[in-house]
């Protein structure tokens, strides 16, 4: 990643704990951060245990990017960092964040989880910020592990000794299940036991998420706030659906980290034909091509309609965001998007569609008669 990328890369065990450490150095205490209300809940959580408040961006509807015109003077002005999404390998503005950024005196930092192989004004993803985090758990498929790139390498081992101490200690039952893990989620998938697994899931409360988001529980949240124990007091939060986001990676790890990232090219050429296939149709928003999009997000009237069209064939909708961040957490814990319609509508409308899949998604909304959601503003609710 380092002479992809053109920049000295730290590995970590997860993109959050990456962000963690991130933001930690580059942001005050108590300082505001620019951010996308069409996020995983998990990055508001992070940015709460660094100690800032997250400030929700007005979004383009039509792909979820922050839109800096619909900033406004006041809220740039309040600002200590910028925290880009480049939502499903989408990406954000980075060349007019950038400028604000430096006209500011504040860091730019991306979020590139979704966004490994994409890129904007010619150049790459993650070459813009200050510093910029990415997951090996999406394109690559590793199920653990990140980095950080820096655009100052003098800084790495400031930033090593941070992640270090977060570190928990390596445990070889952890190692165990993870080099069993793809053997036995190929005999649930083979078996056709999918259903039945998260139903167990569920029953055991092993099953975090009820719905969309995790479980807000704002008593506990404004406990944890008061507190100030940094990761420690939001580790219920910060850890749903990745328990083991601080451990220290032992050999299976990486070992086999090191073998999926290895075919990262004909990965991204399958993503990229995907991403093309699927641009192609109705219900794609205008988009540039050439892109290897981890998800597409097509635009769909009836989205719920559609999730359950794909379940019954098997096809699992992830990385839905919806709603978003400023209406699931309240003014209590984050500032409001100064312009909340089109996030809203991009969270209700959006169908990430995997491109690796893009032949059986397309059939089943051709099947289902499925109608492209219209933007405000041209019809659309």
């Amino acid at each position: 990643m380092r002479r992809r990328l053109g920049r000295e890369c730290l590995y970590v065990p997860s993109c959050r704990l990456g962000l963690y450490v991130a933001l930690r150095h580059w942001c005050p205490p108590g300082g505001r951060v620019l951010m996308s209300p069409v996020n995983d809940d998990v990055i508001m959580f992070v940015v709460l245990a660094a100690g800032l408040r997250p400030v929700q961006a007005p979004l383009n509807a039509s792909d979820g990017s922050i839109d800096p015109a619909a900033v406004p003077e006041s809220h740039w002005r309040g600002l200590s960092a910028v925290l880009t999404t480049n939502l499903y390998g989408n990406p954000d503005p980075a060349p007019e964040l950038r400028a604000r950024c430096d006209a500011l005196g504040i860091p730019l930092i991306e979020d590139a989880a979704h966004a490994i192989g994409s890129t904007v004004a010619g150049r790459a993803v993650g070459t813009f910020g200050d510093a910029a985090v990415f997951s090996l758990s999406k394109h690559v498929g590793a199920k653990t592990g990140g980095f950080v790139a820096v655009a100052d390498p003098a800084l790495v081992p400031e930033l090593t000794a941070a992640r270090d101490a977060l570190l928990a200690p390596s445990r070889l039952t952890a190692e165990l299940a993870y080099a069993l893990r793809p053997y036995a989620e190929a005999g649930v998938r083979g078996l056709r036991l999918v259903r039945a697994a998260r139903s167990l899931l569920r029953a055991v409360g092993a099953e975090e998420r009820p719905g969309i988001r995790m479980e807000l529980r704002p008593g506990e949240l404004k406990e944890a706030l008061a507190d100030g124990r940094g990761l420690g007091g939001f580790d219920s939060w910060v850890r749903v659906d990745m328990h083991r986001y601080r451990l220290t990676p032992g050999r299976a790890r990486l070992r086999r980290t090191e073998r999926l990232l290895s075919g990262l090219d004909p990965l991204l050429a399958a993503h990229r034909a995907g991403t093309e296939r699927l641009l192609a149709t109705r219900w794609a928003a205008p988009s540039s091509q050439g892109r290897p999009l981890f998800r597409v997000p097509l635009l769909v009237a009836d989205r719920d309609a559609a999730v359950a069209a794909l379940a019954r064939r098997r096809i699992t909708t992830g990385y839905l965001y919806d709603p978003p961040l400023d209406v699931y957490a309240g003014d209590l814990f984050t500032d409001a998007s100064p312009r909340p319609g089109p996030a809203a509508w991009f969270a209700r409308h959006a169908l990430p569609a995997d491109p690796l899949r893009a032949r059986q998604v397309i059939s089943v909304l051709d099947e289902l008669r499925a109608e492209p959601a219209l933007p405000p503003g041209h019809g659309g609710d």
